[in-house]
C-alpha cells in the first residue's frame, strides 16, 4: 500500500460558519422589534436613553481595548448588544448619565476586567441594570405613561389593572423594551427559527414562574406578561458565555431563574425579582454545569 500521511490536529475538528458578528446581529435584529415599539410608546426620550447606552458600552469598550494594548473588538458587536440590553432594561426617564454609567459599568467592570468577551461570569446588562437600581432607586423606579410625559408608578406588578391586549401591545408604564410582550415573543421565535437560542431554558423559566405564581395564588398571566420576565428570559438568560451549555443544566438553570423570581416577587421588597434570579443563577452556572456534564465512555471515579 502506498504511504499515507495523517494531519493530527487539536480540537475542535468540527467548525461552523456562525461568527460571533453574526450571532450578535441575530440578537440585535430580535430586539428591534421591542426596540420600535418602545419608541412609539414612550417617544424620542426612549430613542435617546438607548443610543446614550449603546453608543458609552461601544465607547468604554474601545478605551478598555487600547488601554490593555489589544485588538479592538468593537466589530463584533457585542458591546453594542449590551448597551442595546440594557437600555430595553431601564426607564425613559433616567437621566441620560445614569444610563451612559450603566453601560460603562456592564463594560469595564463586568466584561473586560474579567477578560474580555466570553469570559464574564455574569451577563454584563444586567449587572448594571442591578447596581443602577440599588444606587438609583427613585430614577430608576420613575415610569412614563405610554404616549405620555405623564410620570406613573402604577405598573402591572404594582398594582395596576391591565387586560391581555395592553400585556401584548405594551400600552402601560414600564421599561422602554419590557412592555410589549408580542414583540418580545416575535424576537425570541426569530432566535429560536435562526438556532441562535435553544428554547430550553425560556421555556422552563416561564413555565416555573407560571406555575410557581398559581401556586401562591397569584394571576400565572400577569406574572410571565409583566416586568421584564420574558425580556430576561429569551434574550438574557440565554447568553452563551453565562448559562450552561449542557441540555439538563438549561433546564436546571431555566427553572432556578423561575423559582426565584417568583419568591422575590412574592416575599422580597422589590416586585421584579428576574435580574436578581438571572445573576443568582449566573454564579452558579459553573457548579451546574460540573454536575450535568456526560462522563466520557469508559470514565471510572478515581480511587483514593
Amino acid at each position: 500500500m502506498p504511504d499515507r500521511q495523517f494531519l493530527v490536529t487539536s480540537s475542535p475538528h468540527l467548525r461552523h460558519t456562525d461568527t460571533t458578528r453574526g450571532i450578535m446581529l441575530d440578537v440585535i435584529l430580535a430586539l428591534c422589534p421591542a426596540l420600535v415599539s418602545g419608541i412609539f410608546l414612550f417617544g424620542w426620550r426612549a430613542a435617546l436613553v438607548v443610543a446614550v447606552c449603546i453608543v458609552s458600552a461601544v465607547l468604554a469598550e474601545w478605551i478598555c481595548c487600547k488601554l490593555r494594548h489589544r485588538p479592538s473588538t468593537i466589530s463584533d458587536l457585542s458591546a453594542v448588544v449590551t448597551g442595546l440590553l440594557l437600555g430595553l432594561n431601564l426607564t425613559s426617564r433616567l437621566p441620560l448619565w445614569m444610563a451612559a454609567l450603566g453601560s460603562v459599568i456592564a463594560i469595564v467592570v463586568v466584561k473586560q476586567m474579567f477578560g474580555g468577551i466570553g469570559h464574564n461570569f455574569a451577563n454584563p446588562a444586567i449587572t448594571a441594570r442591578i447596581v443602577l437600581l440599588v444606587s438609583f432607586p427613585t430614577a430608576m423606579t420613575t415610569w412614563a405613561e405610554p404616549f405620555s410625559d405623564a410620570i406613573s408608578s402604577a405598573t402591572p406588578l404594582a398594582g395596576g389593572t391591565y387586560t391581555l391586549q395592553q400585556f401584548l401591545l405594551g400600552t402601560h408604564a414600564g421599561c422602554i423594551g419590557e412592555t410589549s410582550s408580542l414583540m418580545l415573543l416575535i424576537g425570541g421565535l426569530y432566535l429560536c427559527l435562526r438556532r441562535v437560542i435553544s428554547p430550553i431554558i425560556p421555556v422552563c423559566f416561564i413555565g416555573s414562574a407560571a406555575l410557581l405564581s398559581w401556586a401562591f395564588g397569584m394571576d400565572p398571566l400577569t406574572t410571565v406578561l409583566s416586568g421584564g420576565l420574558l425580556l430576561g428570559a429569551i434574550f438574557m438568560a440565554t447568553d452563551y458565555v453565562t448559562s450552561p451549555p449542557t441540555k439538563w443544566g438549561k433546564v436546571i438553570f431555566g427553572i432556578g431563574c423561575g423559582l426565584i423570581t417568583i419568591l422575590i416577587r412574592r416575599f422580597g421588597a422589590s416586585p421584579e425579582g428576574v435580574s436578581y434570579a438571572i445573576l443568582l443563577m449566573n454564579i452558579l452556572v459553573p457548579h451546574i454545569t460540573r454536575l450535568t456534564t456526560p462522563k466520557p465512555f469508559g470514565w471510572e471515579a478515581p480511587t483514593a
